[in-house]
This record gives C-alpha cells, structure tokens and sequence, in this order.
C-alpha cells in the first residue's frame, strides 16, 4: 500500500469519524491552527510535505504569467484570513487562495453557519463573507514567509448594513484592492461577486452593475491575474453574456466556474439530509456543484476558447473529478470539500494520478 492510501485509509475509517462528531466550525479552527503552526517552521513543513507532497515536472504549467507546480489549488473559502498562508504548499497545492477578503472587519452570519453533509458530498456554508478585513489580513501575511508560493486573495464587498448600495459595494472593493495590488506576495486576484449583504436590491450578476465594478477597478491598474468567481445557477446564456462583458476587459484573465449552489432541489442531495438543514440558511458546496460547473467549463470553452483561462471548481473528490473539468476546459482546478471529506492526502493523491496519465 503506498504512503497515501495508507493516509487515505487511516482518515476514512479512525480520523474522520472522530473529527465528523464534533462541530464542523470548531474542527475547521483547530485545524487552521495547527496549520498554521505547522507553517511557522521549516522542519514542520518538511516533514507535512514528506508525508502529503507530490511533484513531477508533467504537472508544471504556465498560465497567465505565473508558474505553476500542478494544476490543483485550495479555493477561496478555506483559509479567510491567511492562516494557513505557509503550509498548503506543504499539503502538496499548487496555489492557494486566501479570502475572501473584505474591507471591513465581520465576524460572520450567526451559528451555527457550518454544517457536514455527508452522505451529499457537501458542506452548508452561511459565514457571509466572514473576515477580519483586508488590514489585518496584509499584517498576517507580511509576517509569513510566502517565498515560492503561488498566493492568490479572493477580494469582495464587505457584509454591513451600510454598504446596502451597488455604488457603495464597489467603493468597498476599490478599497480592498488599492490596499493589496502592489503586494509582491500576492500572484492573482479573485473577484467574488457574490452579494452577502440580503440589504442588497442589487447584485453583480447583473451586467450593467459588474460592468461599473470592472470600470472602477480597472483605473487601478492593476498588474495581476484577476479571475472573476462565477455562480453556479445562472442560465449558459446569462453566464456567457457576463463572460462576454468581462473579456474586453484587458486585467480579467478568466473565470473560475464556480461558486456554490443555492436551491436544495439538486438531485445530489440525500433527501433525509436537506430535510434535516431546511432551518438553516446558506448555499452548499461539494458534489452538488459539480454538474452545473462541469457543463459551464464545457460551455465557455466551446464558446471562448483560448481567449480566457478557465479554473474549474466545484465537487472534486478525486482524479477522474479534476480530470473531466481540465478535459472539458479548465486549465486548472480548485477544491475545498473533497479534501474535508476524503482527507488532506487527496491532493497528493491527484497529482500522482494526473502525472501518469497518458
């Protein structure tokens, strides 16, 4: 048995029962605190890389002006703050997105906000953008040494009563960006339009409002990669036409496909289990995710080509799951869920299938 299914096998049948007993926000700090002090240390993040890391030169890419090391990325709504800034390298990524980050400190929609959907594949996800705001998150990652890792921050609105307003939401992520574009540590942008605040009458799905946003930011002259966070449940045809408005703008390099998924009459759920969370609030990651994302990646690739980078997200809990979204389009994928659910070797676990196929 190699190193990683006997991690692999050890998670599923001693680590993961333990830790699905607990409450899924309560293990998700434990771990971002041991992460982070695994990080700290470079003895520490030898021995996480000895036991999780995968490299081979077949997974190498370059994209968009960036060198990647292999194609699978931690998406944004993992590490919200940067805490785990140093180790995911470790953990055997290829980038790692911190956020989203806001401009303005909150702590998160009330618990509980989230909640393990095993037998769906799926995590119910209501932090509502939580975030200690972009100051305290550049002090954290200033004090970090990010050498030669592929860093990206996920930027959105901040969720306040008072930034109840479109005008008011793009003031706030002009803030967010002009605080972090000339940071060398940071490689690539992503643009959540998601709109936490319920205030809003408005969101950026619709395209006379993403465009004011992309014609603000785009005075800030920005250098990097901006990947703009798509949803999940907008028609082919109003995702292509936001794709559409987006491409003429020169600093949008792609779109990552996609965000999660809000109606809880998507096939993949166990009915038991919906039933279960219809008190809670909030939109749902992992297996549900995965048809509509596969089919967007597929679309816009079809329909765009290489005129854009693609990143595929959305219900990955193997080899074959990154495959099908890097052969429908994506040239690189990103996943949250798969590692909760299968363990924290399924990177590792990718990359050595991915290397060796044909």
């Amino acid at each position: 048995m190699t190193k990683t299914k006997l991690i692999s096998v050890k998670y599923k049948y001693i680590i993961k029962p333990i830790l699905f007993r607990f409450d899924a926000e309560i293990i998700h700090n434990l771990f971002s605190a041991v992460g982070e002090f695994l990080g700290s240390y470079e003895i520490t993040k030898t021995i996480t890389s000895s036991m999780f890391n995968y490299e081979n030169t077949n997974l190498e890419r370059e994209i968009d002006g960036i060198k990647f090391p292999n194609p699978i990325g931690l998406s944004a709504g993992f590490d919200y703050d940067g805490h785990l800034a140093e180790i995911m390298k470790s953990v055997g990524f290829g980038f790692n997105t911190v956020g989203t980050v806001t401009a303005r400190e909150y702590e998160g929609n009330q618990k509980p906000r989230l909640k393990r959907l095993p037998k769906s594949k799926s995590l119910l996800v209501n932090k509502g953008f939580k975030s200690e705001g972009v100051d305290k998150v550049i002090k954290r990652l200033e004090s970090k040494n990010l050498t030669d890792i592929i860093l990206g921050v996920s930027v959105g609105s901040s969720n306040l009563p008072s930034i109840n307003t479109i005008p008011k939401a793009i003031d706030d992520y002009i803030y967010t960006f002009d605080k972090l574009k000339n940071k060398s540590y940071i490689k690539y942008f992503e643009l959540n339009i998601s709109c936490p605040n319920a205030e809003m009458s408005e969101t950026f799905a619709e395209s006379k409002n993403l465009k004011q946003l992309l014609q603000s930011i785009e005075k800030l002259k920005i250098q990097k990669p901006i990947y703009i966070k798509m949803a999940n449940e907008l028609s082919l045809k109003e995702t292509e036409n936001l794709v559409e408005l987006s491409i003429k703008f020169n600093f949008i390099k792609g779109f990552i496909f996609s965000n999660l998924v809000k109606k809880r009459t998507n096939k993949s759920f166990d009915q038991n289990e919906i039933k279960g969370v219809e008190q809670l609030k909030g939109n749902f990651s992992g297996k549900p995710t995965q048809v509509n994302s596969n089919e967007l990646i597929s679309h816009i690739s079809k329909k765009f080509g290489n005129k854009t980078t693609i990143i595929g997200c959305g219900g990955i809990f193997n080899a074959k799951d990154a495959q099908k979204k890097l052969d429908n389009g994506a040239k690189l994928v990103q996943l949250v869920t798969g590692m909760i659910f299968e363990g924290p070797q399924l990177i590792g676990e990718i990359n050595e299938e991915l290397a060796h196929l044909p």
